[in-house]
């Protein structure tokens, strides 16, 4: 390869508006500059540009870029593979002259997220560059889901898994190893983050929850907590949630019905009585500020994921993450906060209570957690990983930078 800066076209699905879009950017805002020479193409506007314009590197928009997720409901998957095929003979054209910039112009088009296997599929066959892809999320395994996986091992020569599950979920199926590497996300210097000004500076202990409502994410859990708090007479917890709370899709019970009237988490919560212990702040362009303001974080998913942006940022400015699920790279019991390996309101609400009555274990756990984070996700070693993952792409290929 020459001696020259790699040249690479990251394609980000998100704008900023998401985990997944804030991990690129660290990654690139951390790069030896001198060493990769990055553009990146949003599929949709947001406030990541402003960011990227600042770093000077050079980002754009292009709306339609097909996308897919394969989901556990067969029903859901049905509608979304239709809608991707649909987004593919739109954007054809749009993704041809894609493939003939890439010729032209870069060694490596990085696809920030699985959910553009299609589109990297499409693109395999008509440049020369090397193609890398980011894993970000636990695919189901089911028939959309392996057929998504067996379209990024067709168009990916190298993966970025953002932990060892992510890379397991994918060779499972495959039934063989996939070249790649696992590095973590890299965390956001929150050292001298300001509080949310919405957020009250008062007793009660505050929790964050950092996520755009899913199901899967289990956001919902939080109103169930809130009602076993309120219970034992206890509303001194205010829950902090930031990211859009639209009910969306098929929900069950209650909060179906909420959804099906075009409603919101916080008609959820004031339907169930307990909308006084909670702050509904919408989307924030700076969640960093919400941690400033609160003593831990919530992440009571339903995968059974303790990890991903939400909790790295939260360990990392300090504060203890209370998650379900079994991996304890960034979440262990008595170390860095609570991970319960099975989800229980009233039990999560009697660790709720534990934590605001004892801020000197608060205090504890939170600085094991930064100095967790510090060694596992510093911004300059994982950038450092990526560009090599990125240099090593393109050996794979036998090429040479272009000219």
């Amino acid at each position: 390869m020459s001696s020259r800066s790699l040249r690479v076209l990251c394609l980000d699905i998100e704008g900023g508006f998401g985990g997944s879009s804030r991990s690129l950017f660290e990654s690139l805002r951390h790069m030896d500059r001198d060493a990769v020479e990055p553009e990146v193409w949003c599929r949709r506007d947001g406030p990541i540009r402003q960011r990227y314009a600042e770093l000077g590197i050079p980002c754009r928009v292009m709306e339609g870029m097909p996308r897919m997720n394969s989901l556990p409901k067969a029903s859901r998957n049905l509608v979304g593979y239709a809608r991707f095929w649909r987004e593919m003979a739109l954007w054809r054209s749009e993704a041809t002259q894609l493939a003939v910039l890439v010729r032209q112009r870069f060694d490596v088009v990085h696809f920030n997220h699985e959910g553009l296997a299609g589109l990297a599929g499409f693109l395999r066959g008509r440049h020369d560059g090397a193609q890398t892809m980011h894993v970000r999320t636990m695919i189901p395994d089911n028939v959309f889901g392996r057929w998504q996986r067996r379209r990024m091992a067709a168009g990916i020569d190298r993966f970025a898994f953002i932990t060892e599950n992510e890379r397991e979920n994918v060779e499972r199926v495959l039934g063989r190893a996939v070249p790649g590497s696992v590095i973590y996300n890299i965390a956001t210097d929150t050292g001298s983050a300001r509080r949310h000004p919405a957020i009250p500076d008062d007793r009660r202990l505050k929790v964050a929850v950092l996520a755009n409502y899913a199901h899967v994410r289990g956001i919902d859990r939080a109103v169930e907590i809130a009602e076993a708090l309120a219970v034992r007479n206890r509303r001194d917890v205010l829950f902090v949630v930031a990211g859009d709370m639209s009910l969306q899709g098929s929900l069950p019970n209650e909060l179906g019905r909420i959804a099906r009237a075009g409603g919101t988490l916080a008609d959820y919560a004031a339907a169930r009585g307990v909308d006084d212990m909670f702050l509904f702040l919408g989307h924030v362009a700076a969640p960093e500020t919400v941690l400033a303001a609160c003593d831990m974080l919530l992440k009571p998913t339903r995968e059974d994921n303790p990890w991903g942006r939400d909790i790295i940022e939260a360990l990392a400015a300090g504060l203890p993450v209370l998650s379900i699920g079994q991996y304890q790279r960034f979440v262990e019991t008595g170390k860095t906060g609570i991970l319960m390996p099975v989800y229980n309101a009233a039990a999560v609400a009697e660790h709720l209570l534990k934590l605001h009555s004892d801020r000197t274990l608060l205090k504890h756990l939170g600085a094991a957690a930064r100095a967790r984070i510090a060694e596992l996700c510093d911004g300059r070693n994982r950038a450092g990983d990526l560009l090599e993952l990125w240099q090593d792409a393109v050996r794979a290929r036998g090429l040479k930078a272009v000219a």
